[in-house]
This record gives structure tokens, C-alpha cells and sequence, in this order.
């Protein structure tokens, strides 16, 4: 399942996104930096891991995980959360 998302991902366009950073608590200066920033995901395999790398001017972000396994992760805005992804 993860093989149909490998490779390189470029972002056109978000719609309602200012609104989904506000519900998370997104300060003012950080939502209108995100607004117009376009970022590239790299999405690829290191063994059993899966590396999201996110690459933009505003800030440069990697997670490493397993699939069904919770880590802590960083967001870009500094949050720090526990995230997982599933089957």
C-alpha cells in the first residue's frame, strides 16, 4: 500500500487550510506564512520505516515511522504531539 505513495509530491493548491491551523491553535504570524507557502513532500522507504520529508522556504520538516506504531513528532509550527498512520 505505501509503493502507490513513494516518490515526490509537489502541493497546488489548499482550500480551508487557514481555517484548520486556527481549530489547531495556529498563532496569526505562522497561519499567514503556511497561507502561501507551497511545500514538497518526499515520501520513501528506509527499511521499515517510512520517512515523510517536507521541504519548503518557510521550514524543512522529516517524521520516520512505522505503520499502526505512535511516535513523537514535531510539527512545523513546534507543537509537539504523538501521531500515527494505519493500514
Amino acid at each position: 500500500m505505501v509503493d502507490k505513495f513513494i516518490g515526490t509530491w509537489r502541493m497546488v493548491e489548499s482550500k480551508n487550510f487557514d481555517d484548520y491551523m486556527k481549530a489547531l491553535g495556529v498563532g496569526f504570524a505562522t497561519r499567514q506564512i503556511a497561507n502561501v507557502t507551497k511545500p514538497t513532500t518526499i515520501i520513501c522507504l528506509e527499511g521499515d520505516y517510512i520517512v515523510l520529508r517536507t521541504q519548503s522556504t518557510f521550514k524543512n520538516t522529516e517524521v520516520k515511522f512505522k505503520l499502526n506504531e505512535e511516535f513523537d513528532e514535531t510539527t512545523a509550527d513546534d507543537r509537539k504531539v504523538k501521531s500515527s498512520f494505519g493500514k
